[in-house]
């Protein structure tokens, strides 16, 4: 089987014989049920092939959807002029490259249908090129934008910059409103849904799919679409990893689905990682690996976001919906952006709980994130974790101390903030890649337990102070009673007390009772 990674050209899928997940039924759908679509998902999701798809639609080539849910759906194959625009292709920090983008994409569009001299900025250009192609041809033309965000989302922070980029593209987007009647059809789609003053404030007649259950898996792979297209290709991975067939299934859940963009929706497959897990036969971090969040991470910093809530986070349902570019919120950063992903809904309060969506996510965001809060400069870091967790499964808390201490005095700590709140978190993404339960600020009747371990056999109960003792950190879980709610449970507690220096940037002491 021939998988089509990087291949973002449907007539290539089709005519050079790549596996192909047939998505024209959304195609056709789109097509006779509305006009004007949005579409955001995460980078490597399939947003291109599918804006390739309906290109291919909409150029009337019938050939290539023979054997396709739509070639018996669709009985005219119209052709429309069509402009596709990716703006994918190009750095947008750079001074001048909105611009040199679009005006040469005019610049070729022109020269087929003509231009005005009258015609001076590229709102106008892009309004008479749409009229002199929609007359030309004599039907309405195709709009087809891909990572229409691309600018915004190279320059978020920058806020002049910002400012007008904003301007630019909300006038050439907003050709598309006033030039209705000259239009057929337009697609746009992007990673960020930008709203509040946005880039959208005059295409206000687009119809948002983004988190539409009916479109919830027009770009990636169901579980459905899974069995039935690559259950061959599953029977050659569970061989090369000596698995079987339903070990391997449950494995490509855990690693890679589990993406949800509406509570009630199924879960959906990351279409990057599966393809590649497919072809090399080895379960990797594939998408984590194409891009780094450090623009994430340093928002998340920027605004004191707390790191525990990562693993559920509940949140309005207004925050999922827009990226507002003056008052930057981590939080519909990180869910659009597919580290975070929908796991529950209350349709009482209106509220979301977020989590990561799989494994691949989960461990390839925190050790990025790790990096942050304690700059690690060992290469054996991932062993030494995995140590860790022995030693917490095991009911070694002195182990665990005694590796946790040689790892901090590895790091490059440079504190910046609240310094007890820092190495909380670091502990807690530590503790999070170990794959323990972990809580932090567990909330008892008198007071908050700074973490909570729990295993099968154990419970660790932990408390954090900086530049003060060991035994200060432990009279305070005495008198604060934090083992009190585990005073049935089977399970041994073991009482931790941890003194954080912030002199040394590292744990000057700790004691186990």
């Amino acid at each position: 089987m021939k998988y089509p990674i990087g291949i973002q050209d449907f007539e290539k899928l089709r005519t050079k014989g790549y596996s192909y997940v047939d998505k024209s039924r959304f195609v056709y759908k789109l097509a006779t049920e509305g006009e004007y679509y949005f579409l955001s998902r995460p980078r490597r999701f399939g947003k291109s092939l599918f804006l390739s798809t309906l290109e291919a639609y909409f150029q009337g080539k019938k050939e290539l959807f023979e054997g396709l849910a739509i070639y018996d759906l669709e009985t005219e194959w119209k052709k429309y002029p069509i402009f596709h625009i990716d703006l994918n292709t190009a750095n947008f920090r750079e001074k001048d490259s909105l611009y040199t983008v679009l005006n040469d994409y005019l610049t070729t569009w022109e020269s087929k249908y003509g231009a005005r001299e009258s015609e001076a900025t590229l709102a106008l250009r892009f309004k008479g090129v749409i009229a002199r192609a929609a007359e030309k041809e004599g039907r309405g033309v195709v709009i087809l934008i891909d990572e229409y965000d691309k600018p915004i989302i190279d320059n978020l922070g920058n806020e002049p910059t910002l400012s007008r980029l904003r301007s630019t593209l909300q006038g050439f987007y907003s050709v598309m409103k006033s030039m209705d009647a000259r239009i057929r059809f337009g697609f746009l789609t992007g990673v960020t849904k930008i709203g509040k003053m946005s880039v959208f404030s005059g295409l206000n007649n687009l119809n948002d799919i983004s988190m539409i259950p009916d479109y919830v898996d027009i770009c990636g792979i169901s579980e459905t679409e899974l069995h039935e297209y690559f259950d061959e290709s599953i029977s050659e991975l569970s061989s090369a990893n000596e698995m079987s067939k339903e070990e391997c299934y449950v494995k490509l859940k855990s690693m890679y689905d589990g993406y949800h963009f509406h509570p009630k929706a199924v879960g959906v497959y990351n279409p990057f990682s599966l393809l590649n897990t497919f072809k090399n036969k080895e379960f990797l971090e594939y998408w984590f690996e194409t891009g780094t969040p450090s623009f994430l991470v340093k928002v998340m910093r920027k605004t004191s976001y707390d790191v525990t809530r990562l693993s559920s986070d509940l949140v309005g349902s207004s925050l999922l919906s827009d990226v507002n570019t003056a008052f930057l919120n981590p939080v519909p950063l990180l869910y659009q952006s597919g580290y975070l992903t929908i796991k529950g809904f209350d349709p009482r309060f209106n509220l979301y709980t977020l989590g990561f969506p799989n494994m691949e996510v989960k461990d390839g965001f925190l050790n990025f994130l790790l990096g942050y809060y304690a700059p690690i400069q060992s290469d054996s870091t991932n062993t030494l974790i995995s140590l860790m967790s022995m030693d917490v499964e095991s009911g070694n808390p002195e182990g665990f101390m005694t590796r946790l201490d040689a790892l901090f005095a590895r790091t490059n700590y440079q504190i910046q903030g609240d310094c007890e709140k820092d190495f909380q978190y670091a502990m807690y993404i530590i503790i999070e890649l170990m794959g323990e339960y972990v809580e932090t600020e567990r909330t008892t009747s008198n007071g908050r337990i700074d973490i909570l371990i729990k295993t099968k056999d154990y419970v660790y109960i932990i408390e954090i102070k900086t530049d003060s003792t060991p035994d200060e950190a432990l009279a305070q879980i005495e008198e604060k009673g934090y083992a009190r709610p585990f005073a049935d449970d089977r399970r041994r507690i073991f009482r931790v007390g941890v003194n954080f220096s912030t002199a040394n940037r590292r744990i000057d002491g700790w004691k186990v009772v």
